[in-house]
């Protein structure tokens, strides 16, 4: 980002790019950026002035307890290691694809093993809320964020010897890739769905039909759920959805994922 330096000057490089600034700042975009796609193009109505309080409260305890503390835990997960010399010879492009191909692959599992009974109960709170939209999916508990690091810190290697700004741009497609899978949009793209999740296709694994709970995993891509017999073709299922778990559960108990 040399050319973004010597454009912006040191020290508004320094401001913008510094965390505090540059996450508030996304913050802000991605808000009105999907809340304006939401407002032009609804898939359902939502009552945005009656959840938006509790789901701020969820988003300030994923980002200042959930998510650094979950941070924390992956530096002992056993994946900060270099790989062979030759990955770092690879073309940039191919490093960072493969990255996001072999992360995706765990990510799937690890959702997939969240939708066992024995791990059910650290991503309940994920899928808690009885409606649906761009800031709705943020809710995560602590074990559930650790296990779902867990392939990206195995992967990390293809991308560890990058520009420094590597790590940024991918904190920021998370970010991003998580608002899209739950907005409030109606969005129908089949050829799209040949390769990537879209909004529909990740809300028919919210609905409260218990026979949606273990379909369409997957997280980036949909090859995933094709290859391990967890498709579900958006085509096929009402599209009048219902979201939430069907039980009033503990809050805290929720938070906690316990």
């Amino acid at each position: 980002m040399g050319r973004i330096e010597t454009l912006l000057g040191k020290e508004l490089f320094r401001f913008l790019f510094s965390p505090g600034v540059f996450f508030t700042l996304l913050c802000l975009g991605r808000a009105a950026f999907f809340t304006t796609l939401e407002t032009i193009r609804p898939a359902r109505t939502v009552l945005y002035r009656s959840v938006i309080w509790n789901d701020l409260v969820a988003f300030g305890i994923y980002v200042f307890a959930v998510f650094p503390a979950a941070s924390y835990l992956s530096r002992f997960v056993p994946g900060y290691h270099p790989f062979p010399a030759g990955v770092s010879r690879l073309p940039l492009a191919l490093r960072v694809a493969l990255y996001f191909i072999l992360a995706d692959f765990g990510h799937y599992w690890v959702h997939r093993l969240h939708h066992t009974r024995y791990f059910w109960q650290m991503h309940k709170w994920h899928h808690s809320p009885t409606y649906m939209y761009w800031l709705g999916g943020v809710r995560a508990t602590l074990p559930q964020q650790f296990m779902v690091n867990v392939p990206y810190v195995l992967a990390y290697p293809f991308v560890d010897i990058s520009p420094w700004w590597m790590g940024l741009a991918i904190a920021v497609s998370s970010a991003i890739q998580n608002d899209w899978m739950h907005m409030n949009v109606t969005w129908r793209s089949n050829w799209l769905e040949w390769i990537f999740v879209t909004p529909r296709y990740h809300h028919i694994h919210h609905s409260d039909n218990p026979q949606h709970y273990s379909v369409n995993l997957g997280n980036l891509l949909t090859v995933w759920d094709r290859l391990f017999g967890t498709y579900l073709d958006p085509d096929k299922v009402d599209a009048k959805l219902f979201f939430g778990i069907g039980d009033n559960e503990n809050p805290v108990r929720l938070l906690l994922g316990v």
